[in-house]
C-alpha cells in the first residue's frame, strides 16, 4: 500500500515537473521568437488598431463633411462649458461703458497676482514687455513693426480695471482679442497683476 502511494507521489511529481518544463520552453519560445533583429520593422503588431488609427486627423480631409474637412467650427450659437458671454462688443461706446461697469471682485492677494503674473508672462510679455513698457521680444527684436501699447504711459495709468479687462477681453486696434483663450477669472488677475505690481 505505502510502495502504491509512494509511485503515485512520484508520477504526481513527474507530471508537475512535465508541466513545468514544459512552461518554461513554452516561454522561451515565446520571448525568442517575439524578438526581431531586423531593425527596418517594427516587428510583430498584436494590436494594430493601436498602432493605425481608424480616425481622421485634426487637419486631413474627410468625405463625410460637405466642406471636405474634418475639424469643423462649432455650431452656431455653441457657448463652451464654463464660458460667460460677453456682454461688449469692440467699440469706443462699448469701452467707456464696460469702464465704468465692469469691476474686479477678485481679492489682491499673493496667490492672484501670482497667478496674474504667470498669464502675463504667456499671453503679453512678447508684445508689451516684462516691464509693461511695450518692449517685448517681438517689438525689440524686429518681428513686429508696429511699436505696443506701453502700459506705463499716461494714457494707461488711469485706465480702470473694467477697461483693461474689456481690451484684453475683446482687443482694441490692433490688438487681437484674448477672450477666447485666456478664462475671464484669469483676465482679472491679469489686470490686478497690472495695476499693482507694474504700474506702482
Amino acid at each position: 500500500m505505502s510502495i502504491e502511494i509512494n509511485a503515485k507521489k512520484m508520477n504526481s511529481k513527474k507530471n508537475i515537473n512535465k508541466v513545468l518544463v514544459f512552461a518554461f520552453l513554452l516561454g522561451t519560445f515565446a520571448l525568442v521568437s517575439s524578438c526581431d533583429y531586423d531593425r527596418r520593422t517594427t516587428g510583430w503588431e498584436y494590436f494594430d488598431d493601436m498602432a493605425h488609427s481608424t480616425a481622421y486627423e485634426s487637419y486631413t480631409t474627410n468625405p463625410n463633411f460637405a466642406d471636405g474637412k474634418t475639424m469643423q467650427p462649432p455650431v452656431v450659437g455653441t457657448i463652451p462649458r464654463g464660458i460667460v458671454p460677453y456682454a461688449y462688443e469692440k467699440t469706443d461706446k462699448d469701452r467707456t461703458l464696460a469702464a465704468v461697469t465692469l469691476v474686479n471682485e477678485l481679492d489682491v492677494n499673493k496667490e492672484n497676482l501670482q497667478r496674474g503674473e504667470k498669464m502675463y508672462g504667456v499671453y503679453c510679455l512678447q508684445c508689451h514687455g516684462e516691464k509693461g513698457d511695450g518692449q517685448g521680444a517681438l517689438y525689440v527684436n524686429k518681428k513686429y513693426p508696429y511699436p505696443p501699447a506701453s502700459l506705463l504711459s499716461d494714457k494707461m495709468l488711469p485706465a480702470s480695471d473694467g477697461d483693461m479687462y474689456h481690451v484684453i477681453t475683446v482687443g482694441h486696434g490692433i490688438m487681437a482679442e484674448h477672450g477666447s483663450m485666456i478664462k475671464s477669472e484669469d483676465r482679472w488677475k491679469i489686470t490686478m497683476y497690472i495695476k499693482e505690481e507694474l504700474q506702482k
